[in-house]
C-alpha cells in the first residue's frame, strides 16, 4: 500500500499541473479567438499569468514537471514542422528564399550580438540572442496568413520558402550552439568538426530513412489502421529523438529529422493529418510551459531592453529581409512585403532560449526577455503585413526614378533564364556522387569496426571473415565510387574538347583513388598492413572480374531508393490525372535514358501494348509533343513518354525500363512555360507593334504586362509600339524565352 501510495503522490503534482495547463490553454483559446488576435500570444499570457509567481490564480506546483511537458513539447511541435517540410521541398525552394533567409539570419545574428554587446551582456547571452533574434517564426506567419487571405499572393511563397530554409539553419545553429556551449571557446577547429559530424549524421539518416521507411509502410499498409499509423509515427519519431540524443545532438534534431523521412512517404498527408491534434495539444502544452517560466521580477527589471529589442526585431528583420529579396531578384514591392512579413521571433527562439537554460550557459534574465520580445513581434505581425503594400506603394512613388529603375532592371535581369554550363552540371553530379558514397562507405566501415570485428576477433580467421562480409555489403557502391558514369551526355561533349579531357582524367582519377583508400582502411582495421596489403590485391582484382553484377546490384540499389524518393509526387500526378483515364487505368512518365538499349526502335517492333497492355499516349521530343504515335514511330533517348495502364501494367513496364535502361527512374518534370520579365535594350524588333514583332509566335507565348517610361500597362493592346528600355513581361516557353533574354 506504501508504494502504491508513494506513486500516487510522486504523479499527482505532474497530472495536475498538465490539468492546469490544458486549463488555461482552453481559457485563452476562447478568450484571443474572441479578440481575434494569435492563439500563440494568448497561450503565452496565460502561462505567464498562471505561473508560480502569481497567487491570484491557481498556480504550478512543480517547476520541474513544466520543464518537461515543455521539453515533450517541443519535440511534438518539431516532429509536426518536419511533416510539413520535405527535402525536395528545400531544392524547389530556389535561390530566391536561401538569399532572403541567409541574408536575414546573417544581418540579424550579427546586429543581436553588437546589441547585446551594447547592453553589456556577457558574450555566450550576446552569441543566444544574436541567433535567437534571426529566426522568423513559422506557425505565428503561416497563422497570420490564413486569417488576413493572402496565401496565395505571390510574396507569400516567397516567405513560405524563406522560413523552409530558415527552419534548416535553426536546427544547424542549435547544434553549433550546443558545441559552443560544451566547449566554452569560440574553436575553429571544433566547429569545423561539428558541422562534419552534423552532416555526416544528417546525409546518412535521410539516405537509411528514405530507403527503410517508406518500404515498411508501404509493405505493412494494409495491416495498418489509424490507430496503428499514428503510434508508429510517434515512436518513429521518438526513436530518432534517442539515437540524435545518444550521438549527441539535441533531441529537436531527432525530431524533426525523422518528420522530414516521414514527410517523403505516400502516407505523409494521412499521417500529418493524424499527428495534428497531438501537435494541437503539445503545442499548445508548450507555449503555456513557456509562458509559466517566465519571471516577471526579471521582466520588469529588464522593460528597457525589452523594448529596445522589439525595436530592433521589427524593424532589423524587417530591413535585412527586404534587402536579401531584393538581392535574390524580387521586384520592390513584393521584397517590402516579404521583409515586413517576417518581422517577429517565434518558437525557435524559444527552443533556443530554452536550450541555453538547459546548458547553464545563458543569464537567468534572458528567456523572460526573449518571451516578451516574441509576444510584442506577435502581436505587430498582422499590421506589419496589412501595411507593406501600402508602404511599398508609398516608397515606391518617394524614391528617386533611377533608383526604382534600377531595381526593376536588376530584378528583370536576375529573373531572366540562367544557362548552366557542362561543367557545373559534371561538377554537381560528381560531388553528389561522391559524397553520399563516401558518407555510406564510412559508416558501414565504421559499424563494422565497432560491432562485426569485436565478436570475429576471438575465432580462428574471424578477422578474414569480418573483412570479407564488409567487402561484400561495400562493393556495390565501392564499384558506383569509382566507376559509375554520371552526366553522361555532358561528358561526353567536354571529352570532346582537347582542354577539358586533363581535369576529366584527374576527376576518374581521383574516385579511383578515393575507393582505394577506402578498401585500405577498412583491411587495415582487421589486419595488419603486410596482410592487408596482400589482402587489397585480391580484393581489387575479384572486384574487377565481377563489375557487371556489382553494376546490377547498385542500380538495384539505387533503383529502389529513388522509387521511394519519387513515389509521392508519382502518386499525385496519378491521382490529378485519374479523371483521363477509364476504370483504374491511370497515366504515367517515363524517360528513355542516353544508354538504353531500346532506343531507335519502332514501337511496332517494341510490342508494348501486345506484350503489356500499354498504351502509348504521346512523346515529348524537345519542343516538339507526338500525341498518339503511330506504330512506326521510334523511341530516342531523352525522350518522355506518356503511357496509360494499370498498376500492375505499369510497374510490368517500368520492370521492362529497368531491364534495358541502367539509370531509368520515373520523375516528375517541371513545367516547361513560365513568367519572365525581360528588359528591351537592342532587340530587332524595337520600333515596332506588339504584333508586328511576332513575339507570340517566337516564343509560343503571350505578353501579359509593358512597364513604359514607369507606366505600367496591363494585358497591352497588339498595336502597342515596342520602344528601347520597355519592361515586359511575357508567359512562355522557357526555353524560347531564354534566348529572346539573351538577344
Amino acid at each position: 500500500m506504501s508504494a502504491i501510495s508513494d506513486t500516487t503522490q510522486h504523479l499527482e503534482p505532474l497530472i495536475t499541473d498538465l490539468g492546469l495547463i490544458l486549463m488555461t490553454a482552453g481559457i485563452a483559446v476562447l478568450i484571443f479567438k474572441k479578440l481575434k488576435q494569435p492563439l500563440v500570444l494568448g497561450y503565452l499570457i496565460a502561462g505567464f499569468l498562471a505561473g508560480n509567481h502569481f497567487n491570484f490564480f491557481p498556480s504550478v506546483t512543480d517547476m520541474k514537471s513544466v520543464e518537461v511537458w515543455a521539453e515533450i513539447g517541443i519535440i511534438i511541435l518539431l516532429f509536426s514542422l518536419g511533416l510539413e517540410f520535405s527535402f525536395k521541398k528545400l531544392m524547389k525552394v530556389g535561390g530566391t528564399a536561401s538569399v532572403t533567409a541567409i541574408t536575414q539570419i546573417a544581418t540579424m545574428t550579427v546586429f543581436g550580438f553588437i546589441v547585446g554587446q551594447w547592453l553589456e551582456w556577457s558574450k555566450m547571452d550576446s552569441i543566444f540572442l544574436g541567433v535567437m533574434l534571426s529566426i522568423s517564426s513559422t506557425t505565428i506567419i503561416l497563422k497570420t496568413f490564413d486569417e488576413l487571405g493572402v496565401k496565395a499572393q505571390k510574396f507569400a511563397g516567397n516567405v513560405i520558402g524563406s522560413l523552409i530554409v530558415q527552419d534548416i539553419i535553426a536546427i544547424l545553429m542549435m547544434v553549433l550552439l550546443s558545441t559552443i556551449a560544451a566547449s566554452d571557446q569560440f574553436s575553429g577547429s571544433v566547429l569545423v568538426q561539428s558541422i562534419f559530424k552534423l552532416f555526416f549524421f544528417l546525409v546518412l539518416w535521410f539516405l537509411g530513412g528514405i530507403f527503410i521507411i517508406p518500404t515498411v509502410l508501404k509493405k505493412t499498409k494494409h495491416l495498418l489502421s489509424d490507430e496503428m499509423l499514428l503510434i508508429i509515427s510517434l515512436a518513429l519519431c521518438l526513436m530518432m529523438v534517442m539515437l540524435a540524443s545518444n550521438v549527441g545532438f539535441s533531441p529537436a534534431l531527432g525530431a524533426f529529422i525523422m518528420g522530414s523521412i516521414i514527410a517523403e512517404t505516400t502516407q505523409a498527408e494521412h499521417i500529418e493529418h493524424l499527428v495534428k491534434p497531438v501537435k494541437d495539444l503539445f503545442g499548445a502544452v508548450f507555449f503555456v510551459s513557456v509562458g509559466m517560466l517566465i519571471n516577471p521580477q526579471a521582466l520588469y527589471e529588464h522593460a528597457i531592453p525589452v523594448l529596445i529589442l522589439s525595436f530592433v526585431t521589427i524593424f532589423g528583420q524587417s530591413i535585412s529581409s527586404t534587402t536579401g529579396a531584393l538581392l535574390s531578384g524580387q521586384p520592390l514591392k513584393e521584397s517590402i512585403q516579404t521583409g515586413m512579413s517576417l518581422s517577429q521571433i517565434g518558437e525557435f527562439s524559444f527552443i533556443i532560449a530554452t536550450l541555453g537554460m538547459t546548458l547553464h550557459v545563458t543569464s537567468s534574465f534572458l528567456y523572460p526577455i526573449i518571451v516578451a520580445v516574441s509576444a510584442v513581434t506577435t502581436f505587430t505581425t498582422p499590421f506589419m503585413i496589412k501595411l507593406s503594400a501600402p508602404f511599398s506603394e508609398y516608397l515606391s512613388k518617394k524614391l528617386p526614378r533611377r533608383w526604382t529603375k534600377r531595381i526593376e532592371r536588376y530584378s528583370a535581369n536576375t529573373q531572366a533564364i540562367k544557362t548552366v554550363s557542362n561543367w557545373q552540371t559534371v561538377l554537381n553530379a560528381y560531388l553528389t556522387q561522391v559524397i553520399v558514397l563516401s558518407v555510406i562507405i564510412l559508416a558501414v566501415i565504421l559499424l563494422s569496426s565497432t560491432y562485426i570485428l569485436p565478436l570475429v576477433i576471438q575465432y580462428h580467421f574471424g578477422n578474414t571473415m569480418g573483412a570479407l562480409i564488409t567487402l561484400a555489403i561495400l562493393s556495390p557502391f565501392l564499384w558506383a565510387l569509382s566507376l559509375r558514369r554520371v552526366a553522361v551526355k555532358e561528358v561526353a561533349i567536354l571529352l570532346e574538347e582537347r582542354k577539358s579531357r586533363g581535369p576529366m582524367a584527374m576527376l576518374f582519377l581521383f574516385r579511383i583513388l578515393l575507393s582505394t583508400f577506402f578498401i585500405g582502411f577498412l583491411l587495415n582495421i582487421f589486419f595488419s598492413p603486410r596482410i592487408a596489403f596482400i589482402v587489397f590485391i585480391i580484393a581489387t582484382t575479384v572486384y574487377f572480374i565481377f563489375q557487371r553484377k556489382l553494376n546490377a546490384q547498385y542500380h538495384k540499389i539505387e533503383n529502389h531508393f529513388l522509387s521511394n524518393l519519387n513515389e509521392r509526387e508519382i502518386t499525385k500526378a496519378r491521382r490529378s490525372r485519374s479523371d483521363l483515364s477509364p476504370w483504374d487505368g491511370h497515366m504515367a512518365y517515363f524517360d528513355i535514358a542516353a544508354e538504353s538499349n531500346i532506343a531507335g526502335k519502332t514501337l511496332q517492333r517494341l510490342q508494348i501494348r501486345e506484350q503489356m497492355g500499354i498504351n502509348i499516349a504521346s512523346i515529348k521530343r524537345g519542343d516538339i509533343t507526338i500525341h498518339i504515335p503511330t506504330a512506326k514511330e521510334r523511341l530516342f533517348p531523352g525522350d518522355e513518354i506518356c503511357v496509360i495502364g494499370t498498376d500492375a501494367q505499369v510497374q510490368e513496364f517500368k520492370k521492362f525500363l529497368d531491364q534495358h535502361e541502367t539509370d531509368v527512374s520515373p520523375e516528375i518534370t517541371e513545367p516547361d512555360i513560365v513568367l519572365r520579365q525581360i528588359e528591351l535594350k537592342n532587340h530587332t524588333f524595337l520600333g515596332k507593334s506588339i504584333k508586328e514583332s511576332k513575339l507570340r509566335e517566337s516564343t509560343k507565348g503571350l505578353i501579359v504586362g509593358i512597364e513604359k517610361r514607369g507606366k505600367r500597362m496591363l494585358n497591352p493592346e497588339s498595336n502597342v509600339i515596342l520602344e528601347k528600355d520597355d519592361i515586359l513581361w511575357i508567359v512562355g516557353d522557357r526555353k524560347l524565352l531564354g534566348n529572346l533574354a539573351h538577344d
